[in-house]
C-alpha cells in the first residue's frame, strides 16, 4: 500500500491523513458523467501488515490470471463506453500491492484499461510497488507497459520498525529501490513513511526523515499510525501489550516532518503530502477538488455526480459476483446537501489552495487566525489555508465551519 491507501487520522484529531476513497456511479448516469479518473484496486500482499484493516487478500501464489479475468469483466460490465468516449488523465493502480502482479501481470493490466479508454496525452499513471517487488528489470517493464510514477511503501528506514509493522523488506531495500527505478528512468514517484510509532518501537523519526531526504524523492506522503481495532496492532493494545503513541508525540512528528521536507524544497501542498515543483500527485488531487473519479476491483469506491458507490471488499466475494455475471457492488449513497457542505469544507481545507469564505464567516475564522491555526488572503472572496498547526485541528475546524455553513 501507498500514497493513496494508508492508515489515517491519530485520536488527535481525527485527521484522514492521505487516503481519501475511491467511489460512485449509478448506471443510470454513465452516459452523463463520464469521470478522466479511474482507480483499479489490486488486493494481494505477500502478508498483512501489523497496521492494515484495508481489503486485501493474502497469497503465497497471486492468481493473476483469475483476477484479469475479473476485473475485465467488471470494465465491461460498468464501462463498455469505448475507447474514444472514455479519456483519462490519471489512473492509479493501488492496494494492496499492484507489483505483486509481477511484470507481464501489470503490463496485461494497463492494456485492459486501454481497451476501454484512452490514456490522455501526459497521462499520469501510478503503480503503488512495494520494495521487495522492485528490480531493474522490473521498472524497466513498468516504464514499457505505461507506467509513469511509482508509489513506493517504504513505511520507514529503521529495520527494527519495518519488523515490528510486518514489513518484508528492509531499509538497504528500500534504498536500492529508489536507486533502481531513476535508473530506469522514473523521475516521477513517491516514498510513504509512517509516523507516530508507539514510543516502545524505539526509532527515531528525525533518522526516517533524513534518511528520505538524502534520497533526493520528488514526492513524500506521511501517514500518522493509527491502531485500528480489527488489526494485529488493535488486538495488543487491546491486551495492553502497546500503547498508541501520545498526542505530543504525533504534533512533535508531524511538525519536524514539515520543518525538515520544506526546507528541503518540498510543497507541503495538502495535509500528508509534499512535492518538489510539478511533482504534486494528480490523481489524489482529483478527489481533494471533488472531480468524479471511477473505480473497480474488489473494495473500491467510486464518486460520481454526488453519489458514492463501493465494491464488494472481498476478494473471493468480488470474483464469485463477476463470475456469475452480478454485480459487486457493496452499496451506494447520494450525498445530501449537508454531506456537500462538510465534503466541500473538509476537502477544501486539506490543501494549500485553502478554501473560499465569505464576509459572514470573518468572525468564526479569527480565533483560528490568531492563534496560528490558518492564514485569510485575498481581497473581497478571501482564502481560508491551514498552517501546520491547523491540519493537525482540520477534524475540528471543518466540523465548526461546517456548521456555520449550514445554518
Amino acid at each position: 500500500m501507498s500514497d493513496s491507501a494508508l492508515p489515517g487520522a491519530h485520536s488527535h484529531s481525527s485527521i484522514a491523513f492521505g487516503y481519501i476513497d475511491h467511489r460512485c456511479v449509478e448506471a443510470s448516469i454513465f452516459l452523463r458523467v463520464i469521470p478522466r479518473h479511474l482507480y483499479v484496486h489490486v488486493p494481494f500482499c505477500a502478508r498483512r501488515c501489523a497496521y492494515c484493516d484495508f481489503a486485501i487478500a493474502v497469497r503465497k501464489v497471486v492468481p493473476v490470471d483469475e483476477y484479469l479475468r475479473a476485473l475485465d469483466t467488471e470494465l465491461a460490465m460498468r464501462w463498455n463506453l469505448g475507447r474514444d468516449r472514455w479519456v483519462l488523465d490519471t489512473l492509479y493502480f493501488g492496494g494492496g500491492t499492484p507489483s505483486r502482479l509481477g511484470e507481464a501481470g501489470v503490463s496485461r493490466m494497463l492494456d485492459l484499461v486501454r481497451e476501454r479508454a484512452t490514456l490522455a496525452e501526459g497521462a499520469e499513471v501510478t503503480l503503488e510497488a512495494n520494495p521487495e517487488d522492485v528490480s531493474l528489470d522490473a521498472a524497466r517493464s513498468w516504464r514499457r507497459a505505461g507506467v509513469t510514477r511509482v508509489s513506493l511503501g517504504v513505511q520507514s528506514f529503521d529495520d527494527a520498525a519495518l519488523d515490528w509493522m510486518h514489513r518484508v523488506h528492509d531499509a538497504d531495500r528500500a534504498e536500492r529501490a529508489v536507486e533502481e527505478l531513476r535508473e530506469a528512468g522514473f523521475d516521477n514517484f513517491s516514498i510513504d513513511l509512517i509516523f507516530a510509532l508507539p514510543e516502545s518501537v524505539g526509532r527515531s523519526w528525525d533518522r526516517d526523515v533524513e534518511r528520505a531526504l538524502r534520497l533526493e524523492p520528488p514526492h513524500v506522503s506521511l501517514y500518522g499510525l493509527t491502531l485500528e481495532e480489527k488489526t494485529p496492532l488493535g488486538r495488543q493494545r487491546r491486551r495492553g501489550e502497546i500503547i498508541e503513541a501520545p498526542e505530543e508525540h504525533y504534533e512533535r512528528d508531524f511538525l519536524r516532518a514539515h520543518s525538515a521536507m520544506t526546507s528541503a524544497g518540498l510543497e507541503h501542498y495538502e495535509v500528508s503530502n509534499f512535492g518538489r515543483d510539478g511533482h504534486r500527485s494528480r490523481h489524489n488531487s482529483s478527489y481533494w477538488t471533488q472531480a468524479p473519479y471511477a473505480a473497480i476491483g474488489p473494495g473500491s469506491h467510486e464518486f460520481i455526480d454526488g453519489v458514492r458507490r463501493w465494491n464488494e471488499p472481498a476478494y473471493s466475494a468480488w470474483v464469485a459476483k463477476l463470475a456469475a455475471g452480478d454485480d459487486p457492488v457493496a452499496g451506494s449513497e447520494r450525498l445530501t446537501p449537508d454531506n456537500t457542505v462538510a465534503e466541500t469544507v473538509y476537502l477544501g481545507l486539506r490543501t494549500v489552495d485553502g478554501l473560499e469564505t465569505s464576509a459572514g464567516e470573518a468572525r468564526h475564522i479569527a480565533p483560528w487566525v490568531d492563534a496560528g491555526w490558518a492564514d485569510l488572503s485575498g481581497g473581497d472572496a478571501q482564502v481560508l489555508r491551514l498552517t501546520p498547526l491547523g491540519w493537525l485541528r482540520l477534524d475540528s475546524i471543518a466540523a465548526a465551519l461546517t456548521e456555520v455553513r449550514s445554518r
